[in-house]
């Protein structure tokens, strides 16, 4: 037998899969399971490296749609990011700040729907942040719609523009949809990144995007999507497949004992990494505008190299590092311009599915 203490969990918190399914699938559904647990141990052991700077957390009402992030100086971005979530219906946000010195925690302590901790611990030894989220969103994200996001990333989905985020909920709430996906989709300028301006909307600037170099199978264990390709695999990576997963699923009503596993790549659970249709149909699913490349990213690269907190083996991706902070030209003849979330939807970098 796989468990025999008389404290197992029962079978419905394990997950595990039928009788007739084999051996095997039992280890892996009693392995993740454990996975799990693990991860929500480092979560409640991470929450010593935070400190309170303004918790405002009192005034969350119940239903609230919140939005989690971990920051290090994006004092351009913060508006333009706290402004998109806003007019998407993001009511609260929840932020820990990764010792900034340009200005982030002033900027967002300032704003009344902002709860923010500040941290000096290493990003890479919290697993890359999501320690320090994950006991956030165990702490204040039980039973609510949570959207975890980085800064320079901007959710958009099916008729984002009219119907907000308490629309997309309630029909996802209808249908038994735990979960809402969206591809990663970097966005770039025409002509060197380091020649656009971090302005107001970094939109203006960012207007083009790769659509159809990418590659997608299914991860058979966490049973997650895996999506390569877009212009850091094309332009700056020597091995293709080394290049980013742009899978995500960034949004996801939250209970206590949810955890990431690899940012919000694939989460635990593994069900609620089940966002497509096994029968051929469509499921609904959006994009998150990726804007890293404006100005700031060829100085930013010669920093993070150096501070060597965002791969577990840094050595790997020195030439990629390098590739940004040489400024490069990412646009191409073949780039599409982007025009709007129905020219996503008919390249199939999103779906409505039954929604809208």
């Amino acid at each position: 037998m796989l468990w025999r203490s008389p404290t197992a969990p029962p079978a419905a918190i394990l997950e595990l899969p039928p009788l007739r399914h084999s051996l095997r699938e039992w280890r892996i559904a009693y392995g993740l399971w454990w996975k799990r647990q693990r991860l929500l141990r480092r979560a409640r052991r991470a929450r010593h490296d935070l400190q309170a700077l303004c918790d405002r957390t009192a005034s969350i009402r119940p239903g609230a749609i919140l939005s989690f992030a971990t920051i290090r100086n994006e004092r351009s971005r913060l508006p333009f990011f706290l402004d998109h979530c806003r007019r998407l219906g993001v009511r609260h946000f929840l932020i820990v700040d990764n010792h900034s010195n340009d200005g982030s925690c002033e900027y967002l302590r300032d704003q009344p729907d902002v709860s923010l901790w500040s941290t000096k611990a290493g990003y890479k030894a919290a697993r890359f942040g999501l320690d320090w989220t994950t006991w956030l969103l165990m702490r204040h994200g039980d039973g609510h719609w949570c959207l975890t996001l980085d800064a320079d990333e901007l959710l958009i989905y099916p008729h984002w523009e009219t119907r907000d985020l308490h629309a997309l909920t309630n029909w996802l709430d209808r249908t038994g949809q735990q979960m809402f996906p969206a591809m990663m989709l970097d966005l770039f300028p025409k002509g060197p990144v380091g020649l656009q301006p971090e302005d107001d909307d970094p939109l203006r600037h960012l207007c083009w995007f790769d659509h159809g170099n990418y590659s997608v199978r299914v991860q058979p264990r966490m049973r997650n999507l895996w999506i390569q390709g877009g212009p850091r695999s094309r332009a700056l990576l020597d091995d293709p497949r080394r290049g980013p997963t742009l899978n995500k699923v960034p949004l996801i009503r939250w209970r206590r004992h949810y955890a990431y596993v690899n940012s919000t790549h694939s989460a635990l659970p593994r069900r609620l990494n089940r966002v497509y249709a096994e029968d051929g149909g469509e499921m609904s699913s959006g994009v998150l505008l990726h804007t890293k490349f404006l100005d700031s990213a060829p100085a930013r690269a010669i920093i993070e190299k150096a501070r060597g907190e965002h791969f577990f083996d840094g050595n790997l991706y020195a030439g990629y590092y390098d590739a940004v902070a040489a400024n490069p030209d990412l646009w191409h003849r073949h780039a599409q311009r982007l025009t709007g979330w129905r020219q996503l939807e008919s390249l199939g970098l999103m779906s409505r599915g039954g929604w809208a």
